[in-house]
């Protein structure tokens, strides 16, 4: 099932020799999902540019013909981010810096997801670039640490935003500045068109923590321990549906950019809603994981969170320690927080691209394909 653009004439009409976009975090979780739906779903498409910080040619599809370049580069690095923009029609910035355990310093964070949308909304300005379709997120609103509920929203609906961790509070300030480089003027005529999408937790193929739940599972026999409140209900969304909405994203702020310019989505499909536990195991049963054991008392789980909290501080100097478990990690799973898609279907056409059945048979192939011993 594909939405059609359709609609008006394009105001940023393609070379003859086709359309070439820059993927900034080609290589990563959701980055190579994005690649290989441009590969498979853009007909215009003749150049790919992956700018990734670690370049990995195993995210890239087997069938890509010649239309992929590999650039490694640093999003920091105002100059390379230049260079990679230079002739390029669009800009899909998904290269972030992921972190809530405490693995990474504020500064860190900050540099790659505040500086680097720094030096992308720069380079689009300096190379002509007018179409840049970035990857935000969810917590950008929330959950806050408070545990305010936020059940079935748009991105409309009131909230009380509280931001008390480096990588949010960066989510946030990189959004902001991609919504007010709206209408700003690029080298050789025109103005950038801008557009942010919020998606929820995301799954599928290739996620690292959602190998970690696996891997721990098979090595404890078969079981993982129940540990978070059971009734939170949470919106997932697969990260094929994500990359679709940033496609169909990009089409419209070359086509109709009027429909999506300075605009913000929050991004969901038909997975279904449930506490993260519950969604984890619609994944990891299939593949022969169970969960078991009594779940621990609530105030146990929060004494927990804050003991590894003042540990990895009183530890830092001598080595890391950022377990899965914290007080902010804990409060967002244990808050309800999910979201509707309804300004992204009336704006421009979004549709799951893959059914929720599609996607679980997609994810749980891959998960049972981690017990494989890897190629040499």
């Amino acid at each position: 099932m594909e939405p059609q653009a359709g609609g008006d004439s394009d105001p940023h009409p393609a070379t003859q020799q086709g359309l070439v976009y820059v993927v900034t975090g080609g290589c990563g979780f959701l980055g190579s999902h994005l690649v290989q739906l441009l590969l498979e779903q853009e007909p215009e498409l003749r150049e790919l540019r992956i700018f990734d910080l670690r370049i990995d040619p195993a995210a890239l599809p087997a069938t890509h013909g010649d239309r992929v370049r590999l650039v490694q580069g640093d999003v920091g690095d105002a100059g390379a981010v230049g260079r990679v923009l230079a002739g390029a029609d669009a800009v899909f910035h998904a290269a972030s810096l992921v972190d809530v355990w405490g693995r990474a310093s504020p500064e860190a964070i900050a540099r790659v997801n505040v500086q680097g949308t720094k030096n992308v909304i720069a380079g689009c300005r300096a190379q002509g670039v007018r179409c840049l379709v970035y990857t935000s997120s969810m917590e950008v609103v929330g959950p806050n640490t408070r545990g305010d509920p936020f059940l079935r929203g748009d991105e409309d609906s009131p909230y009380p935003i509280r931001h008390t961790e480096p990588y949010p509070l960066s989510k946030a300030q990189a959004e902001r500045l991609v919504l007010e480089a709206n209408g700003s003027p690029v080298a050789g005529g025109g103005r950038l068109v801008t557009v942010a999408l919020r998606p929820t937790g995301i799954y599928g193929e290739r996620h690292p923590l959602m190998a970690q739940f696996y891997r721990r599972g098979r090595a404890a026999g078969g079981w993982l321990p129940r540990t978070l409140p059971p009734h939170a209900e949470h919106g997932r969304v697969y990260a094929g549906n994500v990359a679709w909405m940033h496609v169909l994203a990009a089409r419209a702020a070359r086509q109709r950019p009027g429909t999506v310019a300075g605009e913000v989505f929050f991004c969901y499909d038909s997975s279904p809603y449930a506490a993260y536990e519950d969604f984890n195991m619609l994944l990891l049963g299939p593949a022969g994981l169970r969960l078991g054991g009594p779940r621990p008392p609530a105030a146990l789980l929060a004494f927990l969170a804050r003991l590894n909290a003042g540990l990895r501080v009183l530890l830092r100097p001598l080595r890391l320690y950022a377990p899965l478990l914290n007080p902010y990690t804990l409060a967002v799973a244990s808050t309800p927080f999910s979201v509707r898609t309804d300004k992204a279907q009336r704006c421009f056409g979004y549709r799951p691209l893959f059914s929720w059945e599609q996607a679980r048979r997609r994810t749980v192939s891959w998960i049972r394909q981690l017990d494989a011993p890897s190629k040499p």
